[in-house]
């Protein structure tokens, strides 16, 4: 196993009313086998014990490897917070360091870390690079619920405006890529691993997908995403919503892309701009987008229903 000279992770963990599970997610950070880690953490206005369990962790077995980011102060959201905290930690990362994204609620497995790290030292330092894995669901009280689906092969720009396939808990950054969003600004209405995926593809960076689950992700009432469900529940709840809440996210996605153009490829900054006018034109200039190399989600019932959507929305 390569040592800290190798690279230290910089592990992002916004905590918020977690206290019920934190305790075995840091424990699960103490027993990774590459052990160069820093917790940079943030609490995003928790009226729980997590407080008293993060400060016990930073004095105790976490001591001397955990550092708080004290300010801004209070609630952020989800992707405020994370995104803050990427700020902060994207300055001080050598060519060789990354970011690893952390929920408050799983259990990483002993090799997380090393094979997120091990992937990424495969991508040139100056291209952005994000690696995602798959997951073992496990219910509240950590019993086996199955593994979560793996990562389409098709994968990147433009498939990333249709789906997220990159889950947070599992995602790493290169430095390139940690910079990279640093300096962006996401929709409102994003969450920060969509957007980490979708901006590091639009940029012509590389997604690494490992087949191999690398966390237990704990399903439960609280989850700030939800409950995976079986693609016919996930389908029959999208025909209840209707296309009004995708396409915004769409559209909200396009808008903040173009708006920022000198972080794109070339490729992506010119099939946003197609995207736009076709939404903006007939229902013929939809039509034609559609016919867009990659611009798919991960199964054909949802490619027809993205389909529906883009035509309608």
């Amino acid at each position: 196993m390569n040592g800290p000279s190798a690279g230290t992770v910089f592990i992002l963990l916004s905590t918020y009313n977690g206290a019920k599970y934190l305790p075995e997610q840091l424990e699960s950070f103490l027993t990774q086998t590459w052990p160069a880690w820093t917790l940079l953490w943030r609490d995003d206005g928790s009226s729980d014990a997590t407080l008293a369990v993060m400060e016990a962790f930073a004095e105790g077995k976490g001591k001397g490897r955990c550092e708080r980011l004290a300010e801004p102060s209070g609630r952020l959201g989800v992707l405020e917070s994370f995104l803050t905290l990427l700020r902060a930690a994207a300055p001080r990362l050598g060519a060789e360091d990354c970011i690893a994204f952390a929920d408050q609620d799983d259990v990483w497995l002993p090799e997380k870390l090393a094979r997120g790290m091990t992937a990424l030292r495969e991508v040139t330092p100056d291209t952005p690079a994000l690696y995602c894995a798959r997951q073992i669901l496990v219910d509240a009280a950590l019993r086996r619920l199955g593994l979560s689906e793996p990562v389409p092969e098709r994968r990147g720009f433009p498939a990333a405006l249709t789906q997220n396939v990159a889950t947070g808990c599992t995602i790493l950054l290169n430095r390139a890529a940690a910079r990279l969003i640093a300096q962006s600004r996401p929709p409102a209405s994003s969450v920060h691993d969509w957007w980490a995926y979708l901006l590091v593809s639009a940029a012509g960076g590389r997604i690494l997908a490992d087949a191999t689950p690398t966390i237990l992700y704990r399903q439960h009432e609280a989850n700030t995403i939800g409950l995976r469900r079986s693609r016919l529940a996930r389908g029959f709840a999208a025909l209840r919503r209707g296309p009004a809440p995708f396409m915004r996210d769409f559209r909200a996605h396009l808008q903040a892309l173009a708006e920022q153009a000198e972080l794109l490829s070339p490729a992506a900054q010119r099939d946003i701009a197609f995207l736009q006018q076709a939404l903006d034109g007939w229902r013929l200039a939809r039509f034609k987008a559609l016919r867009m190399p990659g611009l798919k989600r991960r199964h054909w019932s949802e490619g027809l229903l993205f389909r529906l959507w883009f035509l309608l929305g």
